[in-house]
C-alpha cells in the first residue's frame, strides 16, 4: 500500500512516495522561477505550479519502481491566490503570493475604518495583506471584466490546494479543506463556513469560494491520464499545519516551528480558539471527523528565504549548505543584527512597511559575519513568537520547541534557537514532517494508517539542542535584536 505525498512550496514543488508505515520510498523536487514585477509584489506562473507537481510526482513514482498508488495527500504554500475560468481552467492572472504586499494600503484602510476587530472575532486573523481575501480583490478589480464575471458565476477562486485539486481532476472537484480555507479571512473559524459579513466587507462573490471538507477526507478523483487509473486524493492541509500533524502534536500546549521559505509556529490549543492579545493568529490546526482543533500561530515571512539572498543577492555562498560553516568563521567580537524584513515584518509586529536593515557593521565585517547574522536573524524572530504565545497561553508551561524544515540541518542555528529561546529544541528523525503529515492524513482517511495515538507513538528524536548561554547574555543580545526591530518600524 502506497501514499503519493505532493508538497507544493513557494519556491519548489516537491513529491513524495511512502510506504503505508510511512517510509520514504522516493523522492522528486524542482524549483521553479518567482516574479517580483514591482517593490514588494511577490507572484508566481500558475504554469510552473502545475507543471513541476506533475513532473515530481510522475517522477517520485518512478524512482519508487512504480509501485500502485492508493491515494494522495496535498500540502501546500497557504493564503497563495489564483482564479481561474471555470469552463477552461485557465487562469485570469498569475498567482499572488502569501509574501506578496501589494493590498497593504487597503489593509490599513480598513483598520482605520475600524473593521479589524470583526476580522479578528470571525477568521482569527489580522487585517494584514498577508491572505488572500485582499489579494482577490486586487484581481477582480485588475483584470478587465473580471468582477462581472466573478457575478455571473464564471470564475473560480482557491489556494494551491484548491488548484491543485482542480488540475489533477480534471475540474471536477472545487474543494479545500479546513485549514486552508482558515487562511483565506474570508472562513468563519468557530461556525466551520464562509461568512457571509467576510464576503461583504471584500467584496468577493461567495460563488466563487471552494467546498471546505476535513483535512482527512475525499477531495475527488484523479484523472486516469495521470498516473495510469484514477486515484482518490484523502488529505489535505497548509504546509504548517500538515507539519504540526506530522509532528504528531495532537495535545494541547504541544509547540512546533517549521523553517523553509518563512517560519511558521503552532501552538496547539485544543477546542479552545484563543484570542490572542499579542497579535498572534488564531487559526486550525487540522479538523478531523468534522471536528476543528485550533492552535495559536506566528508566521515569520523570512527564514530560509534569508540564506536563499545570501546566494542570490549578496553572492557570498554558492549553496545552502555553506552558510553554517562559513559562520562558524564569524569574529566573536562583532555581534551583527541583521533583521531580514524584505516583505515587511509579521508576527507579532504585523508591519507591512518595514524593510531589512543590517547593523552593528565595521570594516572588518565580512561574508562570515553576514553568515552568522543571517542564522541569528531566525532565532531572534522565532523569540518574538515564543514569547507571545506563552502570554497568551499559559497553559504551554515548559513547553519543548519541535522543529522541522531544512534549516534544521544547520547544527549553528538550532543552537543558537535554544541559546535565545532558553529551552530546548527537538529535531526529529524525519524532518520531512511536512509531507509526511499530508500522507498521514491521506493514509488515514484511506485505512492505511493508525489513528492519531498510535501515530504519536513513532515520533523520533534525532537530537535536543540544550540552551548553553547564560542568562545575562541571552537578555542583551535580545534587547539588542528589540532596538533593531524598533530601528526597521520607524523608517
Amino acid at each position: 500500500m502506497t501514499i503519493l505525498a505532493i508538497d507544493q512550496g513557494t519556491t519548489s514543488s516537491r513529491a513524495l512516495v511512502f510506504s503505508d508505515d510511512l517510509k520514504v520510498q522516493a523522492t522528486a523536487q524542482q524549483e521553479f522561477p518567482q516574479h517580483f514585477p514591482k517593490s514588494g509584489w511577490v507572484e508566481h506562473d500558475p504554469d510552473d505550479i502545475w507543471t513541476t507537481v506533475a513532473a515530481t510526482a510522475r517522477g517520485a513514482i518512478e524512482k519508487a519502481g512504480n509501485p500502485r498508488i492508493d491515494a494522495i495527500g496535498i500540502t501546500n504554500q497557504r493564503e497563495t491566490t489564483l482564479i481561474w475560468d471555470r469552463k477552461t481552467g485557465q487562469p485570469i492572472h498569475n498567482a499572488i503570493v502569501w509574501q506578496d504586499r501589494r493590498t497593504a494600503d487597503l489593509c490599513a484602510r480598513l483598520k482605520d475604518e475600524g473593521h479589524e476587530p470583526a476580522v479578528t472575532q470571525t477568521t482569527g486573523l489580522l487585517l494584514d495583506p498577508y491572505f488572500s481575501a485582499t489579494k482577490i480583490g486586487w484581481i477582480l478589480d485588475q483584470v478587465e471584466g473580471a468582477r462581472e464575471r466573478a457575478k455571473r458565476g464564471e470564475l473560480a477562486f482557491g489556494t494551491v490546494d484548491t488548484f491543485l485539486i482542480w488540475k489533477l481532476t480534471g475540474g471536477r472537484s472545487h474543494v479545500t479543506d479546513a485549514t486552508n480555507a482558515a487562511r483565506t479571512m474570508l472562513y468563519d473559524i468557530r461556525a466551520g463556513q464562509w461568512s457571509d459579513a467576510m464576503c461583504e466587507l471584500f467584496d468577493v462573490p461567495a460563488s466563487m469560494l471552494p467546498e471546505v471538507r476535513d483535512s482527512a477526507a475525499k477531495f475527488g478523483m484523479t484523472r486516469s491520464d495521470l498516473f495510469g487509473r484514477e486515484v482518490p486524493i484523502m488529505g489535505v492541509a497548509g504546509d504548517q499545519q500538515a507539519a504540526t500533524v506530522g509532528q504528531a502534536c495532537f495535545q494541547p500546549g504541544m509547540m512546533k516551528s517549521t523553517y523553509g521559505t518563512g517560519c511558521f509556529a503552532l501552538l496547539n490549543t485544543g477546542d479552545d480558539a484563543v484570542v490572542s492579545q499579542n497579535r498572534l493568529l488564531t487559526t486550525i490546526a487540522y479538523q478531523l471527523d468534522g471536528r476543528p482543533t485550533y492552535a495559536l500561530e506566528g508566521s515569520i515571512f523570512i527564514a530560509g528565504a534569508v540564506v536563499q539572498w545570501l546566494r542570490d543577492g549578496l553572492q557570498i555562498i554558492r549553496d545552502a549548505a555553506e552558510t553554517a560553516p562559513l559562520s562558524a568563521k564569524a569574529d566573536d567580537s562583532q555581534k551583527l543584527i541583521m533583521v531580514p524584513a524584505f516583505t515587511g515584518l509579521g508576527a507579532p509586529h504585523w508591519n507591512p512597511n518595514a524593510r531589512g536593515a543590517v547593523f552593528g557593521l565595521t570594516r572588518n565585517t565580512g561574508p562570515a559575519e553576514f553568515a552568522r547574522a543571517a542564522l541569528e536573524s531566525v532565532g531572534f524572530q522565532t523569540r518574538d513568537l515564543w514569547q507571545a504565545m506563552r502570554a497568551d497561553w499559559p497553559n504551554a508551561g515548559d513547553a519543548v520547541l519541535r522543529v522541522d524544515g531544512g534549516m534544521t540541518a544547520s547544527e549553528p542555528a538550532m543552537q543558537f534557537l535554544a541559546d535565545i529561546l532558553g529551552a530546548p529544541v527537538d529535531r526529529p528523525v524525519n524532518t520531512e514532517t511536512t509531507a509526511q503529515g499530508a500522507a498521514w492524513l491521506a493514509g488515514f482517511k484511506a485505512g492505511l494508517c493508525p489513528e492519531p495515538e498510535e501515530y504519536a507513538k513513532a515520533w523520533q528524536l534525532d537530537h535536543r539542542f540544550e540552551p548553553q548561554m547564560d542568562q545575562e547574555t541571552r537578555d542583551a543580545r535580545y534587547a539588542a535584536w528589540g532596538r533593531a526591530v524598533q530601528a526597521v518600524m520607524t523608517v
